[in-house]
């Protein structure tokens, strides 16, 4: 299992990397195939010893060799993140390896529209799209009896979402209704657990900012999704624990 969960953690940092290709080159429409990278500010393409998963990064102290223009520690951070999350993914699930293929998709698919939400304020469809067919056809052939219970679970946290679209509209977009939708695929009915800390987390954030910056806080648009990626990690880790709580509390 440890072994496992090092090869894991080394295709995370693989996969983070690519992430923040996705990330940066889908919204704006742009091939997440080719070309091969290049610097954003002088436009040189970058070496492939220069672009490995955080080692890079930390050997050319954070800057670009052709220009020595800044580099964003995003990119590190993001890759050691997605490896984190692969390994846990593996340990934690280790025992269900069709739940483990459903995690990393879908810890993947939750990294991408963080780093878009963040930049731009946007969920993408085209990334939502292809996490959905992936959790659909992952769950088709692992375990096919669930996918009644992962199409309600998608239409309630989605329908929940977006009844908070409509009351609230300018804290609630549509992108994070149809994020919460395709959660509910990856998820089951533990996305009951992923929306309760999603919500839970954005209150508190929110509340911080208007004790700290008074009334005008509220004017302030802050983006959903990376609360909502939160929520899901905890549902995909300790949902069936949660649930398991609730149920047999109350």
């Amino acid at each position: 299992m440890a072994a496992a969960a090092v090869f894991a953690f080394l295709g995370g940092l693989l996969l983070g990397s690519f992430t923040t290709v996705v990330a940066h080159r889908v919204p704006r429409g742009e091939s997440i195939v080719g070309p091969r990278s290049r610097c954003p500010a002088c436009g040189v393409q970058i070496a492939a010893y220069d672009n490995v998963p955080v080692f890079s990064w930390l050997l050319l102290r954070g800057r670009a060799r052709c220009c020595g223009v800044r580099i964003s520690p995003r990119y590190p951070l993001t890759e050691l993140t997605l490896g984190l999350l692969y390994a846990a993914t593996v340990l934690v699930l280790w025992d269900d390896r069709g739940e483990i293929a459903l995690g990393l998709v879908f810890v993947t698919v939750l990294t991408a529209v963080t780093l878009t939400d963040l930049e731009r304020r946007i969920v993408p469809n085209k990334i939502l799209i292809v996490g959905a067919v992936l959790a659909v056809a992952i769950a088709a052939v692992a375990d096919p009896g669930s996918l009644p219970q992962r199409a309600i679970a998608a239409a309630a946290a989605g329908g929940l979402l977006f009844l908070v679209a409509l009351a609230y509209p300018k804290g609630m977009g549509l992108g994070d209704v149809k994020l919460a939708a395709t959660m509910g695929l990856f998820l089951g009915r533990n996305v009951a657990p992923a929306i309760f800390v999603a919500l839970l987390a954005g209150a508190a954030v929110g509340l911080a900012l208007i004790a700290i910056e008074g009334a005008s806080a509220r004017k302030r648009a802050i983006p959903f999704a990376p609360f909502l990626a939160l929520g899901g990690v905890v549902g995909l880790l300790a949902g069936d624990q949660l649930v398991d709580w609730y149920l047999g509390t109350f």
